[in-house]
């Protein structure tokens, strides 16, 4: 279990966090040493919860952010928001159907817009993906009220990783780019069952994209990525070849599970957890990471509570 270092006392933050996923702004407030009061939060996927709960016992859960009473809250400290980001990325811009903005899933983000009204927290910090509308985007930072800083987290780690952050927490100068690239985060010998039994084709060993995988699905599907560079931006995996993949060694792999968890700055097996008496698939294990915070980037911002 994650080692506990908030000192759970009345001179501790009241955060509440809003779609926290595996609640990775606790675990940078814990990294930071920063005092820990209450943590409250709102999240509804079963696995989520389960990695969650292992780590952070002190966590309340609340369910559905749509049946939110928000006034219990008044005054809290800290506002987290990471809100449904599917109907806003520009991954799926060519189905309308799935890529209708603030329309669509996305719209959830109006909720965390009442609860910051509501609660008006002392520091609060929202994070999204670059909207494929710049209407969008507007609309976003107007309900906020401040201007977002959009940060790659290949300047903290091996994952490139661009994402706006709009808050209030004060920041310092951005730091120069991290020398980390995959192979950095690799794992040694990794189980044969990770290694593709497909034909693949070497495309060039001089840039990112190195390889591609011989199988009936997307382009972007079928990318190898080259280890002396960083990763490409995590995202869910459902199936069909989703999973991120890595020329190793002369041969082609799908990331493992460590991997991926490394790639977001967590530790090793972080989302090794049961859920039901049954340890979380690997899919599940890496869409938490892919649907989740960049832990380097958001303990970043959250250092500035400490000034």
């Amino acid at each position: 279990m994650t080692e506990n270092k908030e000192k759970n006392n009345s001179q501790g933050l009241r955060v509440l966090s809003l779609c926290g996923g595996v609640e990775t702004g606790l675990y940078a407030l814990q990294q930071l040493g920063i005092p820990i009061r209450e943590y409250h939060t709102y999240e509804i996927l079963p696995e989520a919860i389960a990695v969650s709960q292992y780590h952070f016992p002190l966590v309340v859960y609340h369910g559905d952010l749509y049946e939110a009473d928000f006034e219990q809250f008044k005054g809290f400290d800290l506002l987290l928001a990471g809100t449904c980001c599917q109907s806003l990325s520009r991954v799926r811009i060519e189905n309308k159907e799935v890529n209708n903005g603030l329309d669509g899933k996305s719209g959830i983000f109006f909720k965390a817009i009442e609860c910051l009204r509501v609660i008006q927290p002392k520091y609060f910090m929202f994070e999204n993906v670059v909207p494929s509308s710049d209407e969008d985007l507007k609309t976003m930072t107007e309900c906020i009220g401040v201007e977002p800083i959009l940060i790659d987290s290949g300047i903290f780690s091996a994952q490139n990783r661009e994402r706006y952050y709009w808050t209030d927490i004060p920041l310092g100068e951005l730091p120069e780019e991290s020398p980390l690239v995959l192979k950095d985060i690799m794992e040694n010998n990794v189980d044969e069952k990770y290694f593709y039994k497909k034909d693949f084709e070497i495309l060039d060993m001089n840039k990112r994209v190195c390889a591609e995988l011989k199988v009936n699905t997307t382009e972007m599907c079928k990318r190898i990525y080259n280890p002396d560079f960083k990763m490409s931006t995590l995202t869910c995996v459902s199936g069909g070849y989703q999973e991120k993949k890595v020329l190793d060694n002369d041969r082609p792999r799908k990331l493992t599970e460590i991997e991926y968890e490394r790639l977001q700055g967590l530790p090793d097996n972080f989302t090794k957890v049961q859920l039901n008496g049954r340890y979380l698939s690997y899919s599940k294990r890496c869409s938490l990471m892919g649907n989740g915070w960049n832990e380097p980037t958001v303990e970043w911002i959250l250092s500035g509570l400490r000034e």
